[in-house]
């Protein structure tokens, strides 16, 4: 099957496969200015760390060719509502330290080249864009040939939430591992939770999942730990949209309580995620912001109430795997192992 393009960029328009919508239709949402791509990162058209960093990149040189055409032969004003905008992109969410990451290097790359012509300070932009989409397809390549070494012949796989090609700018990270196995011949098996409240697994893991051809099975998240204990899982890959200094990461709400099962049971627990993703910047996951979500994401399902109206409702989107439950950090660079905060130490120097 050809490869799933969830971002693309063409004739000053970004389409991304709108997530709301899979798996019953497959649909494509137009960004024609930054607001429009802030809108598809908040409102969830767009998801996972790696993808959300991409697409802001491109946001961010919308923005700077709408407000360049806007004050033309004024680039004070031009460089004031710039700012304007590069801080309306970065928090359209605030976990996912990939869009800081890309909103910093859109701002850097525009404080650098401030004084520029017009046109090629746009021409620089749009290649810096362009620049963060691609590498990250390189990184996920990178990421999945290292992962893929951890995972055994015949291998059963339990994953959470969504993490391959429709969450970053293509293949995937710890999907990207499972494509790999799979691709290679390791005939593995998959067990997809379906990740509640936003079902990312049952609607886009699965979707993904079907379109490789890899066998699999779709399970309700109160189920992962039944099959952990009765011996059923081999290993557990999952993503994340923060790494702290010390090997903390968060991802979606649930991933906390599968690292606990595992590490009862003595299943490796691998999070794969590129370096893009480490907040070299905070020492532990105690300073990760968790964004909460709305009531209605848990009391509805495609708009059909599931609770008694006016219940009240505690709604994070992700939660923090504690360094001492994860067996390793899959990155472009390599594995990372504990001690976690003299690996992270060494990236951050190289860096």
């Amino acid at each position: 099957m050809a490869d799933i393009i969830a971002i693309e960029f063409s004739n000053e328009v970004l389409r991304l496969i709108d997530q709301r919508v899979l798996p019953g239709k497959l649909e494509y949402f137009e960004c024609r200015n930054y607001r429009d791509v802030e809108f598809a990162i908040k409102d969830m058209v767009v998801r996972g760390a790696p993808a959300i960093g991409a697409t802001a990149g491109y946001g961010a040189y919308l923005a700077a060719k709408e407000l360049m055409q806007k004050h033309p032969s004024d680039r004070k004003t031009f460089l004031v509502e710039m700012d304007a905008a590069l801080n309306f992109l970065n928090n359209s969410r605030p976990t996912a330290v990939n869009l800081m990451w890309a909103i910093a290097k859109m701002r850097h790359a525009l404080e650098d080249h401030k004084d520029d012509a017009a046109d090629l300070l746009l021409e620089r932009l749009r290649a810096l864009a362009d620049t963060i989409l691609n590498e990250d397809i390189e990184t996920n390549h990178r990421m999945a040939e290292h992962g893929n070494t951890v995972i055994p012949k015949g291998a059963t796989i339990l994953t959470h939430c969504n993490t391959g090609a429709l969450a970053t700018a293509g293949y995937g990270t710890a999907l990207g591992v499972i494509r790999e196995a799979h691709n290679t011949g390791k005939n593995i098996f998959v067990y997809a939770d379906e990740t509640r409240p936003r079902n990312q697994g049952s609607r886009l893991t699965s979707w993904e999942l079907m379109q490789e051809g890899i066998p699999s099975k779709l399970i309700v998240d109160s189920t992962a730990a039944t099959l952990i204990r009765d011996g059923k899982i081999d290993v557990i890959l999952v993503g994340a949209d923060r790494v702290a200094g010390n090997g903390d990461a968060a991802n979606k709400i649930g991933t906390f309580m599968l690292s606990v099962v595992a590490k009862v049971y003595g299943v490796p627990f691998y999070v794969v995620a590129p370096t893009t993703t480490i907040d070299f910047d905070i020492k532990s996951g105690k300073e990760i912001v968790i964004e909460e979500r709305s009531a209605e994401e848990v009391t509805h399902i495609e708009g059909v109430a599931i609770a008694p109206e006016g219940m009240d409702v505690y709604n994070p989107a992700f939660d923090v795997t504690p360094h001492e439950n994860i067996t390793g950090i899959v990155t472009e660079k390599g594995i990372l192992k504990a001690p976690y905060t003299e690996a992270i130490r060494k990236l951050a120097e190289e860096r």
